[in-house]
């Protein structure tokens, strides 16, 4: 199958342009107003936008985008970059890391301790210092043709609360504890409406372990497998 016909391929450029068309939108066009519940509707629409952007890259990991390796990885490296300046390069063999020796010392997802313990020490596996520097002259730059409060909630805020997101969804309440399984996962219970708005049913993780070669959008499936077996 040619790369461009692949449904895959048309979903992961569908993110990285909504994500692009939203932010372009609501800087420009969105007048802020504490009032409006549209205001914090925009804020949550846009982090679920920024969710999508790491689940692309993190499918790209897996190879779950394309059957053509540069496609996978030149899809990966933009949604990876859209989010925060993260590097693709740097993520896959942290993320393959944590699949081979998931929860244990040698997987850079995991940590014993607490929600707060655990998080700092997931944001400094993952973020670096030239990541907050170039965030931070992009804001600047951003302030130049756009409204300060609109920067601040529709680019910075949400890339925030989707780190956040991520790590509750698909790290901590999947990981946490002691799960006497082959995976050490747990996975949330059947619900794909949920399983979606909370972190592209990446709730589902125990089936993401059992199948990482699943794109995140065909999940559910392997949840019905696991239900009906």
């Amino acid at each position: 199958m040619v790369w461009y016909r692949e449904k895959g391929v048309h979903i992961a450029i569908a993110i990285i342009l909504l994500w692009l068309t939203s932010l372009f939108c609501l800087l420009s066009l969105f007048e802020v107003s504490w009032s409006n519940p549209l205001t914090y509707l925009f804020i949550l629409v846009q982090t679920h936008l920024y969710t999508g952007l790491f689940i692309t890259a993190h499918d790209a990991m897996h190879g779950a985008i394309s059957k053509s390796k540069q496609t996978n990885n030149l899809l990966g490296k933009i949604a990876a970059g859209l989010f925060a300046y993260n590097s693709y390069k740097k993520l896959f063999p942290k993320h393959h890391m944590h699949h081979r020796f998931v929860a244990t010392d040698q997987d850079p997802d995991y940590h014993h301790g607490n929600f707060i313990t655990w998080y700092f020490k997931f944001a400094l596996e993952y973020v670096s210092i030239w990541q907050i520097l170039l965030m931070a002259g992009t804001y600047e730059l951003m302030l130049l043709a756009f409204p300060k409060p609109n920067v601040i909630l529709f680019y910075i805020l949400p890339s925030v609360l989707a780190t956040l997101q991520l790590f509750y969804f698909g790290t901590y309440l999947p990981h946490r504890g002691e799960k006497q399984n082959k995976h050490h996962s747990s996975t949330q219970e059947k619900n794909h409406l949920w399983a979606f708005v909370s972190c592209y049913f990446f709730g589902y993780h125990y089936e993401h372990h059992n199948s990482p070669g699943t794109p995140w959008w065909q999940l559910y499936k392997e949840k019905e497998k696991m239900v009906n077996n």
